[in-house]
């Protein structure tokens, strides 16, 4: 129970590796603040499960992180929740394609403002419940931050300003408030991908360890994070080797 009597906000938690992260420090005692946008039936049923294991140890909260009002709402609500804040999960994230010549406006705005604008505010919003628990800010960042993607240049250009982010609020927030991130490699596919796609297996070839990783191996290492106080301003890559060439 090494995060017993903290509590943790971590957005987009209702799905996939936001969901495992937010058992992770469930297990490990933190009371959890789920934040969801439109996956209001996952972020219930969730908050339903953990509760059942400890009541009273899980909440969920809607926000949309592209609107700034609602961040800053999102950052009072969860504060309120437990009577502290002690750890920020940037976990919400958009993804897809923007190959050059068929980038809008629109898909800046989108992309730029879930993996980049609405961490940093959110972050900002936060920090004042951080600051006096002493806590940590994890960012969901990507291997991909430090080498582009291919059709994916906003993406790879939003989490490359994610990692600067990241180091620049270590700096920023620091000594009482410690910000790291992680860079995952290929983790889980797509939902809308077939699994067995060539590329899939072309990325699987680059991949050292020969396999994907798990939710899991995310959900650990947000866990060694966040408990260990001496880390500061640090990315690392959960990607089985991947960037090694």
């Amino acid at each position: 129970m090494k995060l017993e009597g903290k509590a943790a906000l971590i957005t987009g938690a209702a799905r996939r590796l936001g969901a495992r992260t937010a058992q992770t420090l469930h297990q490990n005692g933190a009371d959890i603040i789920i934040h969801y946008r439109g996956s209001a039936h996952e972020a219930k049923t969730l908050v339903k499960h953990l509760n059942a294991h400890r009541p009273g140890s899980a909440v969920a909260l809607q926000a949309d992180l592209l609107k700034l009002d609602q961040i800053e709402r999102l950052a009072r609500e969860a504060a309120d929740a437990f009577g502290r804040l002690d750890i920020l999960v940037n976990n919400a994230s958009t993804f897809y394609p923007t190959p050059i010549g068929h980038i809008e406006e629109s898909h800046w705005d989108d992309l730029m403002g879930s993996n980049l604008k609405a961490p940093l505010f959110l972050s900002q919003a936060c920090h004042p419940a951080l600051r006096a628990s002493r806590g940590c800010i994890v960012n969901m960042v990507d291997i991909h931050g430090r080498s582009p993607l291919k059709k994916y240049p906003l993406y790879s250009i939003a989490k490359a300003g994610k990692a600067m982010m990241t180091r620049a609020l270590a700096l920023e927030m620091a000594p009482e408030v410690r910000v790291n991130g992680i860079a995952p490699g290929a983790i889980l596919w797509p939902e809308d991908e077939n699994q067995d796609s060539k590329e899939q297996r072309a990325i699987l070839e680059q991949i050292p360890l020969g396999r994907t990783g798990t939710p899991q191996d995310i959900a650990d290492t947000i866990l060694f994070l966040v408990t260990s106080p001496y880390v500061n301003g640090q990315i690392i890559a959960v990607d089985g080797g991947r960037q090694l060439f």
